[in-house]
């Protein structure tokens, strides 16, 4: 509870204790007028001030200024009848008691995207004459070395140059789980050092380092407003001044065909209390602000309230293969010798040795296999040949490594495999030795994802991948995905999903790893960055940002989506129906003052307390 929460509850009791003691004492007259008159002013002088200030301002259609055109005319009902003043004391202290829970869920809610927020480091260690000197994280240049304590914040995304440390990521990834690090890994800003020295070579600039784009992304979110949201705020607009126009003429038309303006000018206020928008104008943007920060709190960031109403909306999950259901890292499997001249450990050792210039994915699964570079062995005259392989002299010899076409070439007699996965082949001087098998393996949370997703109410889910047919089908069929496209060029991917798009009948959500799937992601109506983690293209991209690499993400952003709109559409239509049933309850006098007191704050304490459940994010 912040100060001003503090001080409103001081007042909200004052004031209650006042008029408790009021009625246990005997008053009239002007007496009365005026000691009635110290809580009223204690907890509404504000309500007051704003609705003088919307006046002068022109914007007087408020629920400040129903507030006070209700409790002024019910005060002046009760001195021209020296009648009951708890009325307007009660309507204006049960408005703020509203106010507070209000302003209470508000907090809660923002607590949660500023515990996100706390990842913006405050300043960054360099090395000066042998001393350290904090320094302002903008004033940092790429390649500069940075040094990270024990308990600090990693100001700046970089790679470790010297040291061995532990991080905590839960600001970014909403894991608890800590991650080891050490030379030669890549770090980014936001990630706490829990326990060793790190010192960190800068790759970027601060302002777009992961931390400065995630909190840039955070505050835009709030200004993205839904339909339901834009609807409400139309509605208000209209809402109001009809309201108040309606109890304008209760007021004046009845009492001069009827007479008895006493009677009538209470109704027309109690129609004025009754009418306030306050459930819907406060508890629906409440509700998509909450979600938005409970989200967050699990690692989703969704930029903005309408994109989290189009994924409640969601019938299809369209996901690409690599990095999202699998690892998206290559490794070999296996190593199959066709040759009495070469073991499988010498078949891996030439063909590393082949491959130990080559940046290619699958070069690095080789040279993780068998990273011993310090042999005996002498490479010279290595030859990359564009769409087939790599060829090379190792001691004299030539080894050629590659696919099917590259053993053609040669004249290897190649031997096919029974695995599925990207086999390379190797021959030496000609003669086949063998083949590795590498394979890209599937995440081990992605059949539970895909099992999630099902349950949750998505009705299609479809696989895309440039990788072969034989690859594809075994992934789609370990996930339980019937639908799947494979051998797919870029652009292919996006007429591929394109169709799918046309084909659909709710809402198309994308998942992707963001790096190569921009285009996609933007053209679907919830583009989702899978394990973005650093990644600026996922960020700039993606409407909704999964911050680690767990598949199960994906559902749980869509069930967070679904509740958060399941309780807007609870409280728009339980706040219109009371109203309204008041409403002509109060202007054909079945209803009094306390009744609206009920229809304006306990509807919109009600509405406020259903919109904290989007808090709480589902399992």
């Amino acid at each position: 509870m912040n100060a001003k929460q503090r001080k409103n509850l001081i007042r909200i009791i004052i004031a209650a204790a006042l008029l408790i003691a009021l009625n246990f004492v005997e008053l009239h007259g002007v007496e009365k007028f005026l000691l009635y008159l110290v809580p009223y002013l204690i907890v509404g002088y504000d309500i007051l001030l704003k609705a003088f200030h919307g006046l002068k301002n022109l914007r007087a259609f408020d629920e400040s200024l129903l507030m006070t055109i209700a409790t002024v005319g019910a005060f002046a009902l009760a001195i021209y009848e020296d009648g009951d003043y708890n009325e307007a004391i009660a309507v204006m202290l049960f408005y703020q008691i509203g106010e507070w829970f209000q302003s209470y869920a508000v907090g809660k809610s923002r607590k949660n995207i500023s515990e996100l927020m706390d990842i913006r480091p405050d300043y960054a260690n360099v090395e000066t004459d042998g001393e350290l000197e904090q320094v302002d994280p903008d004033e940092v240049e790429i390649g500069t070395i940075i040094i990270v304590q024990p308990g600090e914040k990693i100001p700046i995304d970089g790679v470790i140059v010297e040291g061995n440390s532990t991080l905590n990521t839960i600001a970014l990834t909403g894991e608890s789980l800590p991650r080891d690090v050490s030379s030669g890994a890549e770090v980014v800003s936001g990630c706490i050092n829990l326990n060793g020295v790190l010192k960190i070579r800068t790759t970027k600039d601060f302002g777009e380092s992961t931390a400065s784009k995630i909190l840039e992304l955070v505050e835009d979110a709030s200004s993205r407003k839904s339909k339901s949201e834009d609807f409400i705020a139309k509605f208000a607009r209209i809402y109001t001044p009809v309201v108040v126009a309606c109890a304008a003429l209760l007021a004046i038309v009845p009492p001069i065909i009827f007479g008895d303006w006493e009677t009538w000018l209470y109704r027309a206020l109690i129609f004025l209390v009754i009418s306030c928008p306050c459930a819907l104008v406060i508890s629906i943007p409440l509700s998509f602000f909450a979600g938005l920060g409970g989200a967050s709190r699990a690692g989703i960031l969704i930029k903005g309230s309408n994109f989290l109403e189009t994924l409640s909306k969601v019938k299809t999950v369209v996901l690409d293969k690599t990095g999202t259901l699998t690892q998206g890292s290559f490794e070999v499997e296996a190593v199959h010798s066709k040759n009495l001249n070469f073991d499988a450990e010498k078949l891996l050792h030439l063909a590393a040795h082949v491959e130990r210039y080559s940046t290619h994915p699958i070069a690095n699964s080789l040279r993780k296999a068998y990273p011993n570079e310090r042999d005996d062995c002498t490479v010279e005259d290595v030859e990359e040949i564009a769409g087939r392989g790599i060829k090379a002299k190792i001691n004299g010899k030539i080894v050629s490594v590659g696919n099917e076409k590259f053993m053609e070439e040669v004249g290897a007699q190649w031997k096919s495999c029974y695995k599925v996965g990207t086999i390379i082949h190797v021959a030496v001087n000609g003669d086949y030795a063998g083949h590795v098998v590498i394979s890209d393996a599937i995440k081990p949370h992605a059949k539970e994802a895909v099992d999630d997703m099902k349950n949750s109410g998505v009705e299609k889910i479809f696989m895309l991948t440039g990788d072969s047919e034989k690859i594809a089908a075994k992934v789609a069929q370990e996930l339980g995905i019937k639908n799947y496209r494979s051998e797919l060029l870029p652009a292919d991917k996006v007429s591929a999903f394109e169709k799918i798009l046309s084909a659909s009948s709710g809402s198309v959500a994308f998942v992707g790893d963001g790096i190569n799937d921009a285009p996609v992601l933007s053209r679907a109506d919830v583009g989702i960055a899978m394990g973005a983690l650093g990644s600026d293209a996922a960020i700039e991209a993606a409407d909704v940002v999964l911050m680690d690499d767990d598949p199960r993400k994906i559902s749980k952003a869509i069930k967070i989506s679904r509740k958060c709109l399941s309780i807007v559409k609870q409280n728009i239509f339980f706040a219109i129906c009371v109203k309204f049933l008041c409403l002509i309850l109060g202007a054909v006098g079945l209803a009094n003052m306390w009744a609206a007191i009920f229809a304006d704050v306990g509807v919109m304490i009600l509405a406020v307390l259903n919109a904290m459940r989007t808090l709480i994010a589902p399992k």
